[in-house]
Order: structure tokens, then sequence, then C-alpha cells
């Protein structure tokens, strides 16, 4: 029996709440994720906790949803799917989701939509979501739809790159997420022919839950910081080099080190990796409801 999620919303803190320019997440699903990714960082997190629970994810309680809505401040950008998709498959039957972008709307808060499912461009949702307050990020991980069914129980990758392309001819602001982007896993003929403007990249970081669970080679994940494992600076840029089929590419960052080459050296925008754009419009528009 589904249960309900009481811990849908949070601000993150610590090293990654303080890199991140939306450190706030709700989570219409929550203690586990039907995609279940090998490499998931939240499943490493709630794992040794019993709090992970792919085959029955709790769901959360509208009215509670409604009520933290209506405290949030106009202009405020939620992140929606910080520990869990919310749009995994039990979407599907609870449409919390469906309900929760109803509410952002009525009050006029952004959400930023984080996912690696396809549900997102169908037309229900393409023609509910507002394009002065969505924002959404697809998660691929790699090119090949085989390859991605050995460590994630997702929508294949041909799939979330077409949801991607028809979010991006639809006008809205839609960024491709290659996360985590690991060496090996993409064929760059494929990335770069796809139709989006902007691809948002952010690399392996691995802990000892996800060495045990994910079976690649680690042998460049030398660098440790706050109970992760990642790659050098020059490792990565190496593997940037490959990606020219955007026309802007930005890099998200827990190391502390790399996060701050990123910001003064390469990110479009210095003060938001996510590189969200439609601020101007989203700036009207409160001035316009805040004038009512």
């Amino acid at each position: 029996m589904t249960q309900e999620f009481k811990s849908f919303y949070k601000t993150v803190g610590g090293n990654e709440g303080g890199k991140c320019k939306y450190p706030t997440r709700l989570d219409t699903y929550g203690c586990g994720c039907a995609h279940d990714c090998k490499y998931c960082y939240a499943k490493s997190l709630l794992s040794f906790r019993g709090l992970w629970h792919p085959e029955d994810p709790h769901v959360a309680n509208l009215e509670k949803i409604e009520k933290t809505i209506q405290r949030l401040p106009k202009g405020t950008i939620l992140r929606l799917g910080g520990m869990t998709d919310c749009f995994q498959p039990c979407e599907l039957e609870h449409r919390i989701t469906l309900e929760t972008i109803k509410l952002l709307n009525q009050y006029g808060i952004g959400y930023l939509i984080v996912t690696k499912s396809h549900l997102v461009a169908n037309d229900e949702y393409l023609n509910l979501m507002d394009k002065d307050l969505a924002h959404i990020q697809v998660t691929v991980t790699t090119t090949s739809d085989e390859r991605s069914l050995i460590y994630e129980k997702a929508s294949v990758p041909s799939k979330r790159i077409d949801a991607i392309e028809r979010l991006q001819a639809a006008g809205f602001d839609v960024s491709l997420r290659l996360s985590p982007f690991i060496e090996g896993y993409v064929d760059y003929d494929i990335l770069n022919a796809v139709r989006c403007n902007k691809i948002l990249v952010e690399f392996l970081r691995v802990n000892t839950w996800i060495k045990k669970w994910f079976d690649i080679d680690y042998s460049d994940y030398t660098i440790h910081q706050s109970g992760y494992q990642h790659m050098t600076l020059e490792k990565k840029l190496e593997m940037l080099k490959n990606i020219q089929g955007f026309k802007q590419i930005s890099v998200c960052e827990d190391e502390t080190e790399h996060y701050l080459y990123w910001k003064e050296h390469f990110n479009p925008n210095k003060e938001d990796c996510c590189n969200l754009y439609n601020s101007h419009l989203f700036k009207n528009y409160i001035t316009k409801t805040s004038s009512h």
C-alpha cells in the first residue's frame, strides 16, 4: 500500500546546497524511485537508512504541497525532482506532479523539472506547463538504449531525446542534462545532433555505495572531497572537448576547486550553472501579477 511522503520539501545545505542556485526542492514522490539508477547519489544516501523503496515510492500529500506553495514568495524557482524523479511511472496513477504544476502556475511560482522520463513532453504536460515559469532538464546518461537498461529503469535515451526536441520545438526553456557524464557511454555524433540549444554537464561522483552497484573503471577518480571521489579537472576538460553541437554548455559541479573554475572560466552564467532562460519573462510575470 502506498504511503504518504511526509518530507517532500527541503532546502539543501552543505557543500552541495551552497553551490546550487536552486537548492530548494519539492519531491512529489519520495523514499525511493522506480528508476533505481545504480549511480544515484540519493539512492546511496537513503539505502543505508532503510528509506529506499523503488518498488513502492511514497506519495506526497497534495494539500500539504499547496500550503507550502502558498507561503513561497513570488520569484521563487522550485526544483521538482531532487531526491527522486517527479515523472517516474507512478505519476501515471497518482498525478501528483500534474496537480503540483497546476498549483505552481496558479500561484506564479517557477519550477525547474529534472527528469529521466519522456512523460514530461506528453501533450497533457506540454499544454499545461507555463513557458514563463517552467524550466525543464531531461537527463541523458548514454546514447545507447541497450546500455541504459543495464543500470537504470527510466525511459530509454532515444525517447528522452525525442522529448527534449519536442520541448525545444514548443518553445520551452529546456536543456539536455548529461548527468552523469561517463567516458565511453556517449556517441558524440548522436549527442551533438540533438536539436536543443543547451546542454548541462554533471560528471559522475562516486562513493562506496555507488562503487558497489555500478561496475565501471574508477581509476580516473582520484580526487577525494566530502565523501565522494572525482576525476581531475584536466580529465573533465578533455572530455568536454567532444561536445560541440549546442549553442551553450555549462557544468554543474560538486568539487570545490572545479566548481570555481567552471564558474569563473566556463559557464555562460557565473551565478547559475543551470543557465535558465526566460528570466526577463519571469520578472515581467511577477510584475504583472503583483500589480493586481
